[in-house]
């Protein structure tokens, strides 16, 4: 349990106080009043408000959320693991070609092309277990992938396994009859990494409301931005932008005065 008992010369900054050491905001947690403050008689007497600010339980659980997918960051970022990954990409890219690999079976079915190519990427990665489960639902296909070295698919803030992700959209698109569109996930890290962008930017919203100043993310794909932006929306008291150029364009918050 998150909780924090807090000072203040009001109810309202000492809840201000608390949301700020919690880094939290007040949709996410339960407010108790201990005492009131009191004014005093020429300074006799005086107390100040005291509440005891608790974050909620599901909160808790959503930022244990955020913890993991840090945790598998950390997994790649302590070692060279993600430098190395993106230069055996670039190496079994050039020495095989999407082209070649698509067309080296021509009858061969393009879910089938990719899932073959996926495999030898992750062996030059060093990468002997890699299973892939696929799930194909009108123009779209999950590529669901497993193996005892999930964080080294995944890489820093999900940067390889985007890369494996638009190499398998281009092997499955060079035979496939129409356009399918692809999507490459390890152990639910897609859906947690949303959940932690979403939680992240509640915070950095509440965050440049209180400091009056804008605020700005790390570089990060189109689409995670895209996240963040909708999430954000429907906020009066901010907006939101990108600015920068990709690959490294980035998304900045700011209040609206």
């Amino acid at each position: 349990m998150k909780q924090i008992t807090q000072l203040g010369a009001t109810v309202e900054e000492a809840i201000s106080i608390a949301l700020q050491q919690l880094s939290t905001t007040r949709e996410q947690v339960e407010v108790e009043v201990l005492q009131e403050a009191k004014k005093g008689f020429f300074g006799f007497g005086a107390r100040k408000a005291e509440v005891r600010v608790t974050v909620k339980e599901e909160e808790i659980a959503k930022t244990n959320s955020i913890d993991e997918t840090e945790k598998l960051d950390d997994q790649v970022s302590d070692t060279n693991i993600e430098e190395q990954a993106k230069l055996v990409i670039q190496k079994v890219v050039s020495e095989t070609p999407v082209k070649q690999a698509a067309s080296d079976e021509e009858q061969e079915d393009p879910i089938e092309s990719a899932k073959n190519y996926l495999v030898s990427i992750a062996r030059d990665m060093g990468i002997e277990d890699l299973s892939i489960d696929t799930h194909k639902q009108g123009k779209n296909i999950l590529f669901k992938l497993e193996s005892e070295k999930a964080a080294l698919l995944i890489g820093k803030r999900g940067a390889t396994l985007n890369a494996l992700q638009q190499l398998a959209q281009l092997v499955v698109n060079k035979s496939a009859k129409s356009f399918l569109m692809v999507k490459l996930d390890v152990e639910n890290y897609r859906e947690r990494r949303k959940e932690a962008l979403e939680i992240l930017a509640e915070r950095m919203a509440d965050k440049a409301i209180h400091t009056g100043k804008k605020v700005t993310f790390e570089p990060m794909p189109s689409y995670e931005r895209k996240v963040i932006h909708n999430v954000l929306a429907n906020r009066v008291d901010i907006e939101t932008h990108s600015e920068g150029t990709e690959p490294n364009r980035y998304l900045v918050i700011e209040p609206v005065r």
